[in-house]
């Protein structure tokens, strides 16, 4: 090859290189892009996972939810709606900088799906510590639901806590404010005491939820102050978020509100 093949080629290649490279890192066309996936619900759950919480307490907490996804009355459900399915991740939050996903944004189409979300929340270590940033948790759950492929006919934080303490990042108000303004629920489930008799804090935690933490269509706060009624609020919170999920104008009208769970709630 001669001196000017050789620069004809040299140049050609960067051409090509050029080409590839810009090729590459351009965005795809909208027609080639990833569609969101439709779900009657998004619905994050926002589990404590602070310094107030040991380790035997955090499988406690897992294990209620897992308990309620078998049940195949919530099962079903959650496979009521239009488009038959919810979008769930849950998260273990603690401290600014250790709000934690325990299970990915699973879709929940059937009990086996259920089933699987359960067992692989069960399995996982736990990963949050820390004290308490409820505004940074509840940023954390805004960035899941805005940056994930789904495309949620109604989007829930499910904030549940021992105190409504903020000791570190975002303030409690800039959290609300950033998943309401976006039009997204926080419904709020107040652990009071599980372990002992008594409250563990001295002012009134349901209050603070519903002042402070919840808010946006139909949210609530629901209370646990035992074992027994800490898997059924679980379950009660679980049913009423999704079957509100089918009934946007229902939700739309409802304003925040505080249920008393130490009477369960009469649901299926």
């Amino acid at each position: 090859m001669t001196p000017m093949q050789q620069r004809v080629f040299r140049i050609w290649l960067w051409g090509l290189t050029v080409s590839l490279t810009a090729a590459i890192l351009s965005p795809l066309p909208a027609s080639a892009q990833t569609t969101p996936v439709k779900a009657d619900l998004e619905l994050v759950l926002l589990a404590d996972a602070s310094g107030s919480i040991d380790n035997g307490e955090i499988l406690f907490q897992r294990q209620g939810y897992a308990d309620a996804l078998k049940d195949p009355d919530l099962v079903g459900a959650m496979t009521r709606g239009y488009w038959g399915r919810v979008a769930l991740t849950y998260v273990e939050w603690a401290s600014a900088d250790s709000q934690e996903v325990v299970v990915g944004w699973t879709m929940i189409d059937g009990p086996e799906a259920a089933a699987a979300f359960g067992d692989q929340l069960m399995a996982a270590p736990r990963l949050a510590y820390g004290r308490n940033a409820i505004g940074a948790a509840l940023m954390t759950a805004v960035r899941l639901i805005e940056t994930n492929d789904i495309d949620g006919a109604r989007r829930v934080i499910d904030f549940s806590g021992d105190s409504a303490n903020n000791w570190n990042g975002p303030t409690i108000a800039e959290g609300r404010a950033a998943a309401v303004d976006k039009g997204m629920t926080i419904n709020g489930l107040a652990i009071l005491c599980r372990f002992c008799n008594g409250r563990p804090i001295a002012y009134d935690l349901e209050a603070a939820f519903q002042n402070q933490i919840i808010g946006g269509p139909g949210a609530f706060v629901i209370t646990a102050d035992s074992n027994e009624t800490f898997a059924a609020a679980v379950r009660q919170k679980l049913f009423l978020e999704v079957s509100w999920a089918t009934s946007q104008r229902r939700a739309a009208l409802d304003p925040p509100r505080r249920l008393n769970t130490t009477r369960p709630l009469n649901i299926p």
